[in-house]
């Protein structure tokens, strides 16, 4: 049983949530801050962590289970769990409910407007996985379903959407959409013999990391406009400031003709950019 929850956790790419959990927790702790004045309880904290991770999970099992005979034909993600068959499709199934379980509960002991929004948002997540079938925007369809964590965050402990919640949404998504489609160039040519559909695919590989650095300079300026409307120190400018020189590292270290560096910008580097906002925002409310 351990054994099958490590690969379960390996499969999801569990320290990935990484990525999108700090995001939540400014959502919740700033809506709070903006809107009641308050900081947000530890009891609210706590379902606010469980509806990420249940909903990630959720998610990345999906696309893992929808995407296992893509997966097996692509060298590069042949050895993923499911279709290299060091997990069953019914374990995964499994696991997968048990995380829409968690967001439910999660949902649930937060307000109505969580609850109501809910399907809403799970909708967007089993979509997700179709959407590289249609469309080359199956990008920013991730991009939203990331950016429902801090509007989640915030929502699940004000109840209420504010207009600068929907620019701190905005921003996010389109910072997932940049680095996603950095991450899918490496499948270029196998999106191409496969006819599936990716911004790579459509646009090729310098137009995809052109229209990525594009998404990634309106979040910078989204998240300029949220430190201009939720009235933030100078500390959240630091936070904003550092994050736009590391996405112009992370743009710095892929070029079109040498891939060789994109996990490194992927996850290092995201990763470091989500601390560092988490980190200077909570700078910025405990000093201010």
């Amino acid at each position: 049983m351990i054994n099958k929850v490590k690969i379960l956790f390996e499969m999801i790419k569990f320290e990935h949530t990484l990525f999108a959990l700090p995001f939540a927790f400014m959502g919740a702790v700033l809506g709070n801050l903006v809107v009641e004045g308050t900081w947000p309880t530890w009891w609210e904290i706590l379902w606010v962590t469980v509806a990420m991770v249940g909903a990630r999970s959720a998610a990345m099992s999906l696309n893992r289970l929808i995407d296992r005979y893509i997966d097996g034909r692509n060298p590069r993600t042949a050895m993923r769990a499911i279709p290299a068959g060091l997990i069953s499709v019914k374990a995964v199934v499994l696991f997968i409910v048990v995380s829409f379980v968690l967001l439910f509960i999660a949902a649930s002991q937060l307000n109505m407007l969580s609850m109501e929004l809910l399907p809403l948002a799970v909708f967007v997540l089993i979509l997700y996985s179709y959407m590289k079938r249609f469309t080359w925007l199956c990008h920013f369809v991730l991009g939203i379903a990331i950016g429902f964590g801090p509007l989640g965050g915030w929502i699940g402990t004000t109840g209420q959407v504010d207009l600068a919640a929907i620019v701190l949404f905005i921003s996010v998504a389109l910072w997932t959409t940049g680095f996603d489609i950095v991450y899918a160039c490496q499948d270029f040519e196998f999106d191409k013999n496969a006819g599936l559909h990716s911004v790579p695919s459509r646009f090729g590989i310098s137009k995809a990391l052109m229209i990525a650095r594009v998404c990634h300079a309106i979040t910078v300026i989204g998240l300029f406009t949220f430190y201009l409307m939720a009235s933030l120190s100078v500390w959240f400018l630091l936070g904003v400031i550092i994050s736009a020189l590391i996405l112009i590292y992370e743009h710095r270290l892929v070029k079109p003709n040498d891939l060789s560096k994109v996990n490194i910008a992927f996850f290092p580097m995201n990763g470091i950019l989500s601390c560092v906002m988490f980190v200077f925002t909570m700078i910025d409310r405990v000093i201010s």
